[in-house]
């Protein structure tokens, strides 16, 4: 969803993870009538979801064409609350138009609880930036792409997913139970579809994940308004993002201003007080006091975030991609490329082991393949980041130091590298060694400076799980 300096520091870490790769037998194609078509031997995926993961997914199933796919949204307009950021990667890698893009962030504002400022940006290449989108734009666009491929959508809500006993090991198929949603009624038709296999693309609540019994994780709350303001206040955010730490707008993760298309998408996000929310929420306004001043809410948005993986991320002729899979940075809160990249990778996976539509992944075949790829990919990076949130946004001390490390130009070439690129470029070990010196200092004069973290409680909500 979002990105922040800490994310740059993830550096060293995004190549270890070993994996294996077995072969595994699918379950075999369901034998046809003599008298059944060619046409009915094909077997039938559903993608629910239609986000970034969803949309991305579908798109390589659309163009298998012995696979019928379907992709379920129920809403096709929707406007997910997010902060928007894309990686300057994900542009080319998914041939995204840069017109889905409303601003290119060169520069980044850091500022401190004490209200000490860094600017980033100086490594950065004249072609290079952060992109930041409005997610009804971008999610249309790639919807649209896989329907343009051949997927089949469906403007639904999935209820209930019956999921037959044995589902791993036979073919009996799963059925979708779903509202089906007409224009310009708000009362949906209620319907159920079968289908031989399932990718659950449907966010944090998702109806797949409970289907599945895939298991419970902790979530973060995001809250975000978006804010019209004057041209000349939105001028200085044409190529500016800021983001604030303190514990005043949040105990364990930060504060945001993002430019969109004409306003600014302003927020915050916690998981360990998420009944204050609204009191950090008004904490970020506050904070960037003037530059928002006299400006509109025009939309208030709060949803949840994963915090870690789902214990299971497939089961049977089922697995989870996205945010359903959990797969959303710690310390960034980055999710959408993860998004899109899981429901591309894990599609991609199950299309080559049905080959050609002649037999259906088994939970091995997709666990060795899917799972283990992606997990080799960016398991290190998902540690690491959470190791630095637990670092650097547990307290005050901690979170002044954070930003006096940005002033190094160093850390900001990592930075940049591995977010736009999500690789490591560049790394020097005198400069790492060097860095962990630098890292003690700073910490040790931000705790001297600091002030103390405000106590809360809350002992029943924290225990909440999704």
């Amino acid at each position: 969803m979002k990105l922040t300096i800490a994310s740059l520091l993830v550096g060293t870490a995004a190549a270890f993870t070993p994996s294996s790769f077995m072969g595994q037998s699918g379950v075999a194609h369901r034998t046809a009538a003599a008298s059944t078509s060619s046409l009915d031997m094909k077997y039938k995926v559903a993608v629910v979801g239609g986000g970034p993961s969803g949309a991305c997914a579908a798109e390589i199933f659309a163009q298998e064409k012995n696979i019928d796919t379907v992709l379920f949204e129920r809403k096709m307009d929707n406007a997910k609350p997010c902060g928007g950021a894309i990686p300057l990667c994900m542009i080319g890698e998914f041939d995204i138009p840069e017109s889905t893009v409303d601003r290119k962030v060169r520069r980044m504002k850091l500022i401190s609880p004490t209200n000490v400022e860094v600017d980033i940006g100086d490594t950065l290449q004249p072609n290079e930036y952060i992109g930041m989108c409005r997610r009804e734009v971008l999610d249309g666009y790639l919807r649209e792409r896989a329907i343009s491929f051949g997927a089949q959508p469906v403007q639904g809500l999935v209820t209930r997913i019956d999921v037959p006993e044995g589902h791993a090991s036979n073919e009996e198929q799963y059925t979708l139970h779903y509202q089906e949603y007409t224009e310009g009624s708000s009362a949906g038709t209620p319907k159920d579809m079968k289908v031989d296999y399932i990718v659950g693309a449907d966010g944090a609540n998702s109806r797949v994940a409970k289907a599945m019994d895939a298991g419970e994780y902790n979530f973060a709350i995001a809250f975000q308004e978006r804010i019209k303001i004057s041209e000349e206040k939105m001028a200085f955010y044409e190529e500016m993002a800021e983001m604030y730490v303190g514990d005043d707008v949040s105990p364990d993760f930060y504060g945001w201003v993002f430019p969109k298309y004409d306003h600014v998408g302003v927020g915050t996000g916690t998981v360990v007080n998420r009944p204050a929310i609204k009191q950090y929420q008004k904490a970020i306004r506050d904070r960037a006091g003037d530059k928002i001043a006299g400006g509109k809410i025009i939309k208030v948005e709060a949803h949840p975030i994963p915090e870690h993986y789902r214990p299971r991320r497939v089961q049977g002729r089922m697995a989870l991609v996205g945010d359903a899979a959990g797969y959303v940075t710690k310390c960034s809160g980055e999710g959408i490329y993860f998004a899109a990249k899981s429901g591309r990778m894990a599609a991609e996976a199950i299309v080559k082991i049905m080959d050609g539509g002649k037999k259906l992944p088994t939970q091995a075949d997709i666990e060795k393949t899917y799972l283990a790829d992606y997990d080799k990919l960016y398991g290190p990076t998902y540690t690491v980041l959470d190791i630095l949130q637990k670092v650097f946004y547990s307290n005050n001390g901690a979170r002044e130091a954070f930003v006096e490390l940005c002033n190094s130009k160093y850390v900001q070439q990592v930075t940049f590298d591995s977010y736009l690129y999500k690789r490591v470029q560049g790394n020097n070990p005198l400069d790492d060694i060097k860095l962990l010196g630098e890292t003690i200092g700073c910490l040790i004069k931000g705790y001297s400076i600091a002030k103390p973290d405000q106590e809360f409680s809350n002992p029943v909500e924290s225990q909440k799980r999704l």
